[in-house]
């Protein structure tokens, strides 16, 4: 397929407005896309790869600029680029607006040649970028990138850059994918749901449906293959005591989600699928010592004093995070695992199986530590068992569905995290301002976001609840995320999460998601989610119903 092609068919899909014109656009694409469809199932989504596979472009928003003005002309530098951004809000309109193809030289793709760009030719410039490590590797990226845009028409290059950052931004999300493949190949859409549920892998799925539709049910889990973790939302006892009667409720630690796929080796996965497994020694060697059947288990890893007691998540980080003196920081922080879900055991897949049985099977095959787990069918023993949990220094307690199936990546309403006091929300932050006085030198109030189909939405600002030691962290932490400064106001790539608390959810005019939180209050970084995990504006539209 023609890179203009995919340009040309993604600019129809971005005017679309309505969600069934959308799946019709994105239909046609996938059944003109040949050789290259599962290249072009994960571009329209923003994917340059398959979600469980760990390979990263890492271009930064600088990076992309200085591409795009090497390949725009002397007249133009990185700075201006960054400016235009600024303005247009759109890295994509922004590339679109230079006439590029006039620097060729040996620098550029192909010698600056006049050849049609292809999707074929476009991916494997991006794994070669990919692959560029090491000493010059930056100055490689931008050259492989600013080749890329030479040979680029202004729509090729809207969706390119778009592309190279993860912001396609026409409205197409995984449901738009799994619809249509659905109507492209005439495949029931059930089967392809589950298929990108236990791959993880819109390319894989779409071909197969393509190729082979009755292969679609032997899609199935793979060892080293991490698929997405089952997600929560926020919920009342009251709540999961109406929907299911009899609850399930297992202790919330304040921890770090991880996948294990235990076969002839132990491989630990993080709840954004990166393996983990070298920093970890000791959960390796924990989990080596608890098992001798081949699965995959969900489980939470934990900081703990000399004494057992949990540390704050923050302590867990710095173990995932060490890439040397692996043993030091082994002696100096303890970690402990925590088990609660089996996805497969022993040749038996099991996501589909109830909570019940998969506790069971995970109780017959694990001889390590199991989280608390127990029924509750009123919300005073919930409540009793929330208690407990707290005061043993965790974050409160889950309640789960029992008769539920694991379901990768979905929010759904058979998971409920129930917290003590305030309601809280995980948001993206996209803004802040600069403080005054003693705190003039620090980031002190902040902006922030939901996530939606195109983009994100700002939903409030907040700057309680952050002490003089978090105010100087966090100022650390976003300050090396700002695109653009205007006085004490700054423009922040959004790759930061904040955990934020809130009395209430109210409309309103200020903010570009039509809500506002009243009286937001910082509660943590979650340094275990990405921008794609933050709660949605979809989900606040839901509390607000909610809240009557």
């Amino acid at each position: 397929m023609e890179f203009s092609e995919f340009a040309d068919q993604a600019s129809d899909v971005e005017a679309a407005t309505a969600d069934g014109d959308i799946v019709d656009l994105v239909a046609d694409l996938f059944a003109a896309a040949g050789d290259d469809l599962p290249i072009v199932a994960r571009y329209v989504q923003g994917r340059v790869f398959p979600g469980h596979d760990e390979t990263k472009l890492d271009v930064g928003p600088s990076n992309c600029y200085e591409a795009i003005a090497r390949a725009a002309g002397q007249n133009v530098d990185a700075d201006d680029v960054e400016s235009t951004v600024a303005d247009l809000g759109d890295v994509g309109r922004v590339a679109a607006s230079y006439d590029f193809g006039s620097q060729q030289g040996l620098a550029a793709f192909g010698g600056g040649s006049d050849d049609g760009l292809t999707v074929a030719a476009v991916h494997d410039e991006l794994e070669t970028l990919a692959a560029a490590s090491g000493t010059g590797s930056t100055d490689e990226k931008v050259t492989i990138l600013f080749g890329l845009f030479n040979r680029c028409n202004p729509d090729e290059a809207r969706y390119l850059a778009r592309l190279v950052l993860s912001e396609m931004r026409i409205g197409v999300g995984a449901g738009t994918v799994r619809d249509a493949i659905d109507e492209a190949f005439d495949v029931p859409a059930d089967a392809v749901g589950r298929a990108l549920q236990v791959s993880n892998d819109y390319g894989l799925v779409a071909e197969t449906a393509r190729d082979d539709p009755a292969g679609l049910g032997d899609i199935t889990l793979e060892m080293g293959r991490p698929v997405q973790a089952m997600l929560a939302q926020a919920g009342t006892a009251n709540d999961a005591l109406e929907e299911w009667g009899e609850t399930a409720c297992e202790t919330k630690y304040d921890g770090a989600r991880v996948q294990i796929h235990i076969d002839d080796d132990v491989e630990i996965y993080s709840r954004n699928m990166e393996d983990v497994t070298d920093p970890l020694p000791d959960v390796v060697a924990a989990v080596e010592g608890s098992i001798d059947v081949p699965a995959i288990l969900d489980g939470e890893v934990l900081a703990v004093d000399d004494a057992g007691d949990p540390l704050p998540f923050q302590a867990v980080l710095r173990r995932f995070r060490r890439k040397h003196d692996v043993e030091r920081a082994r002696d100096e922080i303890e970690l402990q695992l925590v088990v609660f879900d089996c996805l497969y055991a022993d040749g038996r897949e099991l996501v589909d199986a109830s909570l019940l049985d998969r506790r069971e099977r995970l109780e017959e095959i694990w001889d390590g530590t199991l989280a608390e787990f127990s029924l509750a069918d009123d919300a005073e023993a919930i409540a009793d068992l929330e208690a407990e949990a707290l005061a043993a220094g965790h974050e409160g307690i889950m309640l789960k569905n029992p008769e539920s199936a694991y379901t990768p990546g979905r929010r759904g309403k058979n998971w409920l995290k129930r917290k003590p006091d305030v309601e809280t929300l995980d948001l993206v932050v996209t803004g802040a301002e600069w403080g005054e006085g003693r705190r003039a030198s620090f980031l002190g109030t902040y902006e922030l976001s939901v996530s939606t189909p195109d983009g994100f939405e700002t939903v409030g600002k907040v700057a309680t609840g952050i002490t003089d030691e978090e105010l100087a962290r966090l100022s650390d932490l976003v300050e090396s995320k700002i695109l653009t400064e205007d006085g004490q106001t700054v423009d922040v790539e959004p790759s930061v999460v904040f955990e934020v608390g809130y009395e209430e959810i109210q409309e309103s005019p200020t903010y570009s998601s039509g809500y506002a939180l009243r009286f937001p209050r910082f509660v943590s970084v979650r340094e275990d989610k990405s921008p794609e995990d933050a709660d949605s504006l979809e989900r606040v539209e839901r509390l607000v119903q909610k809240q009557g």
